[in-house]
């Protein structure tokens, strides 16, 4: 199930939430029980696990056949 931050204008308390996709606009209460919460724009970070650089394409020189010949 997705999390959601929110921010609750009255305390300025940032929290986040599980809720399904349907409800990710649905109001929610801060946990000191404020109803005045804004929903917060989250960004997502993908990274690979191996650390290394991306796949290179292969050097060539273009063309039909890829090797430069072609003119």
């Amino acid at each position: 199930m997705p999390r959601y931050d929110f921010r609750c204008r009255s305390c300025g308390a940032t929290f986040e939430l599980r809720r399904a996709m349907a409800q990710a606009n649905d109001p929610a209460v801060c946990p000191q029980g404020h109803a005045d919460t804004t929903k917060l724009l989250s960004t997502v970070a993908v990274t690979g696990g191996s650390g290394s650089a991306a796949p290179q394409a292969p050097a060539g020189g273009g063309g039909c056949c890829g090797g430069g010949c072609c003119g």
